[in-house]
C-alpha cells in the first residue's frame, strides 16, 4: 500500500472514530483496526512481499500508522467515559431527603413460639429451676416404659407416634412424643434435689388448627425429699401470674389421669371475653391450660430413685397453645407456613428481650 492510500485509510479511521456514539462501537473499531485480523494489522502482514530495501520505510509508515489510531481511540474512550459517567449520575442522582432505609434490627423479627420460650424460661428461672435438654429422637425405654406407660396404651401405637424402622436388638426409636424423656435422663444422670425445665420440639401424628405433627412443649420436674401437692399449685399460680402479666389469676385444679403421676390434674384458668378476645384473672369462664400432678412411684422406680424417700412434681405446657393464648393467634398452623407477613405482625424486635424487671411483653 502506497502512502496516499496509508493517508486515506488513516483519515477514515480517524473520522469512524471521532463519530463513535458510545463505548461499544467505539470497541468495534479498534477490534477491525488493530484486532488480528483488523485493516491495520494486515498491512504487516505485507512486509514479506516487498524488496528489502522499501520493507523500512513500510514498517515505519504502518508503525505510525498505528500509533495515531491507538491515540486516537484512547482519546476518544475518555470521552465517551466521561459522558457515560455523567449520564449515570444523572440518571441514579441519589435524593439525600428521603428517610434512612431501616436496618435488620429494626426490620427483623423474633418468632412468637421463640419469644414465649424466653419468657416462659425467665420465670421459672426467677423461681430456682434450671434448664435441661435431651435429643428429639428417643428410645422407647426413655419416652414410654420408663414413664410407667403401658404397653397397650394408645400413645404407643402408630397412629399417635412416628416411630423409626426397628433396629438390629428389634427395638424402634422414636420421635419424642413429649419432653418428659429430659427428666428420665436427668433422674438416671443426677441425683435429688432436682428443679428443671426442659423446653423443646415434640412430634405427634396429628394435624388441624390446633394441633400440628411439630410442636413446642415446656415440662417441669420437681424432685426431693419434702415437696408436695402445695408446692406445686403455688408454682403454677406465679407462673401463670408472671406470664399473663396479672396480679391475681382463678385457677380450678380438676382430677385426671397421665401414668406418670399420681394424683393427676388437669388446670384450668379463669377468664372473661372482651371482643374477640379474652381476659385473663376476670370473668366466670374455663380454659384448660397444663397438665400436672405427683410424680408416681414407678417412674421414680424406674430411674432409680426410692419412692420411700423421694417424692416430686411434674406439670406440662404447650408453648405454641400458651402464645397463641396471650397474644391472640387464631391459627396453630400459621406459626409453621413460613409467611413473613404473619411474622411481621406477630413477631418481636430482636432486643425485646423478656425481663421480670421491665415486663415480660413490654
Amino acid at each position: 500500500m502506497s502512502a496516499p492510500e496509508l493517508d486515506t485509510l488513516r483519515s477514515e479511521l480517524l473520522e469512524a472514530i471521532a463519530r463513535a456514539p458510545d463505548l461499544a462501537k467505539l470497541e468495534d473499531l479498534r477490534v477491525g483496526a488493530l484486532g488480528k485480523k483488523g485493516s491495520v494489522s494486515a498491512l504487516m502482514l505485507k512486509l514479506s512481499e516487498l524488496p528489502p530495501e522499501a520493507r523500512k520505510d513500510y514498517g515505519q509508515a504502518v508503525n505510525a500508522l498505528k500509533a495515531s489510531v491507538g491515540e486516537a481511540l484512547e482519546a476518544k474512550r475518555a470521552e465517551l467515559a466521561k459522558e457515560a459517567t455523567a449520564e449515570k449520575l444523572a440518571s441514579e442522582r441519589a435524593d439525600v431527603t428521603l428517610p434512612v432505609r431501616e436496618g435488620p434490627l429494626a426490620q427483623g423479627r423474633i418468632h412468637p413460639v421463640s419469644q414465649v420460650t424466653d419468657e416462659i424460661t425467665e420465670i421459672f428461672a426467677d423461681m430456682g429451676f434450671s434448664i435441661a435438654e435431651g435429643p428429639d429422637i428417643e428410645t422407647d425405654f426413655n419416652n414410654f416404659t420408663a414413664l410407667n406407660i403401658p404397653p397397650e396404651h394408645p400413645a404407643r401405637q402408630d397412629h399417635d407416634t412416628f416411630y423409626f424402622e426397628p433396629g438390629p436388638d428389634g427395638t424402634r426409636a422414636v420421635l419424642r412424643t413429649h419432653t418428659s424423656p429430659v427428666q428420665v435422663r436427668t433422674m438416671l444422670a443426677e441425683k435429688p434435689p432436682l428443679r428443671i425445665i426442659a423446653p423443646g420440639r415434640v412430634y405427634r401424628c396429628d394435624s388441624d388448627q390446633t394441633h400440628t405433627p411439630m410442636f413446642h412443649q415446656v415440662e417441669g420436674l420437681v424432685i426431693d425429699e419434702e415437696t408436695h401437692l402445695g408446692h406445686l399449685k403455688w408454682v403454677l399460680e406465679e407462673f401463670c401470674k408472671a406470664f399473663f402479666e396479672v396480679k391475681q389469676v382463678k385457677m380450678r385444679f380438676r382430677a385426671s389421669h397421665f401414668p406418670f403421676t399420681e394424683p393427676s390434674m388437669e388446670v384450668d384458668i379463669g377468664y372473661a371475653k372482651v371482643g374477640d378476645g379474652i381476659r385473663i384473672g376476670e370473668g366466670e369462664e374455663w380454659l384448660e391450660i397444663l397438665g400436672c400432678g405427683m410424680v408416681h412411684p414407678n417412674v421414680l422406680a424406674n430411674v432409680g430413685l426410692d419412692p420411700a424417700r423421694y417424692q416430686g412434681f411434674a406439670f406440662g405446657l404447650g408453648i405454641d397453645r400458651l402464645a397463641m393464648l396471650k397474644y391472640g393467634m387464631p391459627d396453630l398452623r400459621a406459626f409453621f407456613a413460613g409467611d413473613l407477613g404473619w411474622l411481621k405482625h406477630y413477631g418481636f424486635p430482636p432486643l425485646a428481650i423478656p425481663t421480670l424487671a421491665a415486663g415480660l411483653s413490654s
